[in-house]
């Protein structure tokens, strides 16, 4: 069954069955991953994916699921079994319901973006990327590339939805030049111009070769110097933290915070999905509403919180077109850019530590936002504008607010960050953070 008839039978089966809202979509497309490693493609493979995502609301009762395949019997199954688990839960204390559509989108996200993916060509880059992490210092270069292509279906019980084609490369690449000194680094892109797989090698061969030798460091506070994967780790905490639900849920530190400073003036954040050819563009959210720009902070100031019409209605807000049914959520995190280049920033700081890429952050208290990662990777020492050498044995412990609020300056260069630790796609630059607290990691 094609996918937009599939849609009709889910609205309809849920609709018959009592529901007074439902959303399907639908989703087919092709992926192909390429996995390398000691220097060289070591597997690829290519599969077909199809799904159908079912929401159902009956008042206030709400269920979602999921299922894979675009089987009409199974589809029926799953909307009778989210019918059934609906009736189940406890009602939300409000209830909006879905918006009436249908509604103009923009005809370019409509069409969506597409970059080649020719098999031939996508290994042609997975060994530019290695052969510029080797020319930059590196002996050895692991990761893989990820390229999709898709088309997605979208109708809701208010008559509202559409279809919306993608496509999109990931490479991720992480270059070793001796034991315990790493580099790693991303490009994302969903425009060939965009696409820069010998870019990426380069620096994380750089940062590899860097990391050679390191030394254990003392913990303190320092200034601290974040590259783009680090920064972007944070970032994605504040666009996920502005989301009503958790700020309903009472486990944001960005709660009754609207109209307050909770950034340095340097930053602003800002929600796009209506730029296309961004890996994170889209016409329309989940509830079939248009996306729209919203800003999330402008020069420090938290301006909105994201909403979809329930959350809305809550708040007494407009939604932001940010729909996640049930938790809203940023689509494309822009951070505006600064005035210096990296080396500019390097020599503005007398006494810091470099921190070139982050995992495992955890929070010690969501609502205060007190939070520890650690570092991977290169971690570099600066003294005097300079970097000195490889470091180790740190932990990055801090406040996420307070973070932001020592921000001294970012980078006019910025890179699209999407990986395993970063869920949305953020165009984030190098940060340089006055004061950051770092200890000893525990085992």
């Amino acid at each position: 069954m094609k996918p937009e008839k599939i849609c009709k039978l889910v609205i309809s089966e849920a609709l018959r069955r009592g529901a007074t809202d439902a959303v399907a979509e639908v989703y087919v497309g092709q992926e192909c991953m390429i996995k390398f490693a000691n220097n060289a493609v070591v597997a690829a493979e290519n599969r077909d994916i199809s799904n159908i995502n079912i929401f159902i609301a009956i008042e206030g009762r709400r269920a979602a699921t999921s299922i894979e395949g675009l089987s009409p019997q199974r589809a029926k199954e799953a909307v009778e079994k989210a019918i059934q688990l609906a009736r189940l839960t406890p009602p939300t204390d409000v209830y909006a319901p879905l918006p009436k559509g249908p509604f103009k989108y923009d005809d370019k996200l409509l069409r969506g973006s597409r970059i080649p993916g020719d098999p031939d060509a996508l290994i042609d880059h997975v060994n530019a990327a290695i052969n510029a992490a080797l020319s930059a210092g590196a002996k050895m270069a692991a990761g893989s590339l990820i390229y999709t292509r898709g088309k997605t279906w979208l109708l809701t019980s208010g008559e509202a939805g559409g279809s919306y084609e993608g496509s999109m490369i990931e490479l991720s690449i992480r270059a070793l030049a001796a034991d315990n000194a790493t580099g790693h680094f991303v490009s994302i892109a969903s425009k060939q111009e965009d696409f820069k797989p010998e870019e990426a090698g380069r620096r994380a061969g750089e940062f590899a070769a860097m990391a050679v030798n390191p030394v254990d460091a003392e913990p303190g506070v320092y200034e601290a110097l974040l590259g783009p994967m680090t920064f972007a780790n944070l970032v994605e905490e504040v666009g996920e933290h502005d989301s009503a639900f958790h700020i309903d849920s009472g486990l944001s530190f960005l709660a009754d915070k609207i109209g307050e400073s909770v950034a340095s003036k340097k930053f602003t954040l800002i929600d796009d999905p209506t730029i296309q050819g961004t890996p994170g563009a889209r016409p329309f959210d989940d509830e079939g509403l248009p996306t729209r720009r919203n800003v999330i902070i402008d020069k420090g100031v938290l301006r909105t919180y994201l909403h979809n019409s329930m959350t809305a209605r809550k708040f007494n807000a407009e939604t932001t077109a940010n729909a996640g049914l049930i938790v809203p959520h940023p689509f494309n995190l822009i951070v505006e850019g600064g005035d210096g280049s990296l080396e500019k920033l390097i020599s503005s700081i007398d006494d810091g530590v470099f921190v070139t890429n982050d995992w495992y952050l955890r929070y010690q208290n969501y609502r205060t936002g007190d939070f520890s990662t650690i570092p991977r990777d290169a971690l570099l020492r600066i003294r005097r504008g300079s970097i000195e050498g490889a470091i180790k044995g740190l932990r990055i412990s801090d406040n996420i607010i307070r973070v932001f609020r020592n921000i001294r300056e970012l980078s006019q260069e910025r890179y699209w960050i999407l990986w395993w630790e970063v869920d949305t796609p953020i165009y984030a630059p190098y940060a340089v953070i006055d004061k950051l607290n770092f200890t000893r990691p525990t085992s």
